[in-house]
């Protein structure tokens, strides 16, 4: 398969192409718009042609055999399209062999030939390198520990893809983190206080989508994703405040994200597909609480998360319950590492 680039197929469009007869099709224009933009760069021929011919293999067996060369095939699945070698040419030349392509259009089957030039093509590996200070604590986003290798949210390959959450809104429902239902305004900044209380919103939000290559903090899973926060836990917590914080601007907001549950421990957002809340499973294990009694985490129109060690165990204070889906890298306890995020005052916390 040939893929042009956007910046290609404009100066294609410059490409003046005459004809005296329909022959020329759109893989032949392809094949010759290729040619014209390699000649231009310099490359180096090959010892290989590319001939459009009428007969068949038959024709093409016929003319490998009058003109020195080997029949290498079929070019893939387009039709009338053989790869020919010359077998007495260069393996690589810096000049064009006119005299040899001259003479294969003299040949009556022969509609059209082009000598394949060397191009340089290159692999595009995605470079997990981040300037960020912090990155290299993130092992829950790439693990290189021998004993735990492996041990990690494997979002290397997803990145390499360009799925980095651009295009995609997360709303963290907590203290912090652009709406305040706890005081009814448009000012989700946290509540200042003393000890610093109201941070939790704001660590969240960092794990999700802390922007990469800042130079500051780490990297969030998502680091493309747009983040909009919703104050409701600094507060009087009521039924309207979660309601309405669960179903605010759902046509903007792609994925409702919630650490948050009691503590006795979507079907018309995104445009018609449906809003996607996610839930965390509980940090009520030491009092041997089970998020089965969660009613959000239990409910079936949420996702329930939960949490593993770098070791791959449970860590003390999760719940286990029948309703958690997946389970995501979180801290544990003693010299286990911990998870890093964005905290209040621009600093970075684990």
């Amino acid at each position: 398969m040939f893929i042009l680039s956007s910046a290609t197929t404009t100066l294609l469009r410059a490409i003046p192409v005459e004809v005296e007869e329909p022959i020329v099709t759109s893989q032949l224009f392809l094949f010759a718009s290729l040619f014209t933009l390699a000649t231009c760069n310099g490359a180096a021929y090959s010892n290989t042609w590319v001939i459009q011919l009428d007969g068949g293999k038959t024709a093409a067996e016929r003319i490998a055999f009058e003109k020195d060369m080997t029949l290498l095939g079929q070019v893939g699945s387009l039709e009338g399209f053989y790869m020919f070698k010359h077998n007495s040419h260069p393996r690589r030349s810096r000049r064009a062999a006119e005299d040899l392509t001259t003479d294969l259009y003299e040949h009556p089957n022969v509609i059209w030939a082009d000598q394949q030039i060397i191009k340089r093509r290159v692999k595009r590996e995605f470079n997990p390198h981040f300037d960020d200070p912090d990155y290299n604590k993130q092992w829950y986003l790439h693990n290189t520990n021998e004993v735990f290798k492996g041990y990690d949210h494997n979002v290397l390959p997803v990145w390499e893809q360009g799925v980095t959450g651009k295009g995609v809104v997360v709303s963290i429902l907590d203290d912090d983190a652009s709406y305040d239902f706890n005081s009814n305004d448009a000012d989700p900044e946290p509540r200042p206080t003393w000890n610093d209380e109201n941070r939790h919103g704001t660590r969240c939000a960092g794990e999700v989508a802390a922007v990469s290559n800042n130079s500051v903090c780490g990297v969030g899973v998502a680091p493309g994703a747009r983040v909009g926060g919703v104050r409701m836990l600094d507060g009087d917590v009521t039924d309207a405040v979660e309601g309405s914080s669960l179903s605010l601007n759902p046509q903007k907001i792609d994925l409702y994200s919630s650490s948050w549950g009691p503590d006795d421990d979507g079907r018309t957002g995104r445009g018609g597909l449906g809003s996607i809340y996610v839930w965390a499973s509980g940090n009520g294990g030491r009092s041997k609480d089970s998020c089965s009694c969660d009613g959000y985490t239990n409910s079936i129109y949420t996702l329930s998360i939960s949490s593993a060690t770098e070791h791959g165990s449970s860590p003390w204070y999760s719940e286990p319950c029948a309703s958690t889906l997946a389970t995501t890298f979180s801290s544990g306890g003693g010299n286990m590492r911990k998870i890093v995020t964005t905290d209040l005052h621009g600093r970075s916390e684990t």
